[in-house]
């Protein structure tokens, strides 16, 4: 009968795109520790010093490194979405490696603030190109019931390019070369996208993007592939996958035509999905995870800790962000994608309200212990955010659109994912200089709001196939594959249900039928 579970074919393609992932998580999170190298303060001629005159320009200077890194990853997304749409998945990510690698180089040839500030945003874009490629791609060719656990691995493996570059960063600081400590970390973003390069002959084209420009015997032979099993000789679960894929995009190209970015507004059944995107991505900034990424280091610092120890505590902090974006991606397929964004989130909320309290109470004070107790609910925090959202945030972008415009689709949510990031990147900085404990309020209001959003306005989705979950958004599913159980739980059906009406030209047969517990 075949299987429905991942192939060793799977795992090897997700894992060699997650090279992509690891470039996006490397880019960002550098950052983080290179505004934590004095050398890189001193090289532009910038402070971290209250009562130097440049410290009101030096934090607008922050703020607009990292506002620039996410400006240009709006950009960078709505770009792939067209790119890999028109041209494949394939050479889009040849081109988001590329960019990278100049923008890395640029970044760490930097020999004014501008260059630097340039090179940010062309990182931004290249980033953000991966970030919405790779979680599609791997979508495209995992299995249903694992496709949780296999989408899961490109948000596990970002956080293992944020891991890299704090450990980096760490190393670097204790260089006795100024220019090391900083270049040396930022030169390395050039790493990655090149190892993407050097795997990118042997990965195949996504089979949906293949079928969907009438290219099906390239298809098949990619599915057969990925899907192979040698109990099973007749390739029952490739065959029926492919049926059910050819006849959706059928379907799909009859009832909607060409579609464009447009019509995610225009068209009331993608308007839903996009809205549902834009709010899943909106909500998982908004609970000040980014915030904390960007500016863990001087956190810590303002806890009381020395720079030595707020580079390891913040390195230990992102590694263990790393694991619980593992463990997210292990449990996704069981525990389901909306049940566990509402647990991370509001998790979230009941650490940043103790983190508050402490700041509010203790902070610049001498009182280790409640210092200390603040670095923990940091540590609390990410554990919630890292083990329940971080990973579920894209797996779900990634499966909610039609194959059609599923690359347009994911483009729009890490467009509305970065262009959330950019209030709160802008405004930490001084934020936290000027009010202090006070800024943590808007990450308990907003994410209090959104878990209820999300609980009355997100369908579930997991163990679908991509093609059934079109059900779920009222839209007609061609051909089912999966069945679902009792408990709830998605499965192989081992058979294709049809519900099929001959229409006044005997064309070809579709169906109606909705996604239904039996």
């Amino acid at each position: 009968m075949g299987s429905s579970r991942f192939s060793f074919a799977n795992l090897a393609i997700a894992l060699s795109l997650c090279l992509g992932s690891i470039t996006y998580g490397y880019d960002f999170s550098i950052i983080s520790t290179t505004v934590g190298q004095a050398s890189w303060y001193a090289y532009f001629g910038l402070t971290t010093v209250a009562t130097n005159p440049n410290y009101e320009y030096s934090n607008q200077i922050i703020g607009t490194v990292f506002g620039l890194f996410s400006a240009g990853a709006i950009f960078g997304a709505i770009f792939v979405g067209w790119l890999c749409d028109r041209y494949g998945r394939r050479p889009a990510l040849v081109v988001a490696a590329i960019i990278n690698v100049i923008g890395g180089a640029l970044q760490a040839g930097s020999v004014h603030i501008g260059m630097f500030l340039a090179a940010r945003f062309v990182t931004g874009f290249s980033g953000s190109m991966f970030v919405t490629l790779v979680p599609i791609y791997i979508a495209e060719v995992a299995p249903p019931a694992s496709r949780g656990l296999l989408v899961g691995q490109h948000g596990a493996f970002f956080l293992t390019g944020y891991t890299l570059a704090a450990w980096v960063g760490v190393g670097s600081y204790f260089s006795s070369s100024a220019a090391f400590n900083w270049r040396f970390p930022l030169s390395l973003q050039a790493l990655w996208p090149l190892l993407v390069l050097v795997f990118f002959k042997w990965l195949p084209e996504s089979p949906r993007w293949l079928v969907s420009n009438g290219r099906r015997d390239e298809a098949w032979a990619i599915l057969s592939r990925l899907h192979y099993d040698p109990k099973d000789p007749e390739q029952s679960f490739a065959n029926r996958e492919f049926a059910q894929i050819t006849q959706q995009i059928e379907l799909d190209q009859q009832t909607y035509g060409d579609c464009g970015y447009v019509d995610l507004f225009t068209r009331p059944h993608f308007r839903k999905r996009t809205l549902i995107g834009a709010l899943v991505m909106w909500a998982s900034q908004a609970n000040g995870a980014i915030v904390i990424y960007s500016n863990i280091v001087s956190l810590v610092a303002g806890l009381g800790f020395n720079s030595t120890q707020s580079l390891l505590l913040s390195a230990g902090w992102i590694t263990l962000a790393c694991v619980g974006n593992f463990t997210n991606a292990f449990f996704l397929d069981k525990l389901g994608r909306v049940k566990s964004m509402m647990i991370g989130m509001s998790g979230c909320v009941v650490f940043t309200i103790i983190e508050a309290a402490i700041v509010a109470n203790y902070g610049g004070t001498q009182n280790k212990a409640a210092l200390a107790a603040g670095v923990a609910m940091l540590f609390g925090f990410i554990i919630f955010y890292g083990g329940f959202v971080d990973t579920t945030i894209y797996v779900y972008g990634s499966e909610i659109f039609p194959t059609h415009i599923r690359a347009k689709g994911m483009g729009w949510c890490m467009a509305i994912f970065f262009l959330s990031t950019l209030p709160f990147l802008e405004s930490s900085a001084v934020g936290f200089a000027t009010i202090g404990w006070k800024y943590y309020l808007l990450f308990i209001i907003l994410p209090s709001i959104n878990v209820v959003l999300i609980y009355f306005f997100c369908p579930e989705t997991k163990g679908l196939s991509l093609e059934e979950i079109n059900g779920v958004f009222n839209d007609k599913v061609a051909m089912q594959l999966t069945r679902i159980d009792g408990e709830g739980a998605a499965t192989d059906s081992g058979v294709l249900e049809t519900d099929t009406g001959n229409n006044s030209n005997n064309e070809t047969e579709k169906t109606d039928a909705k996604i239904q517990v039996v």
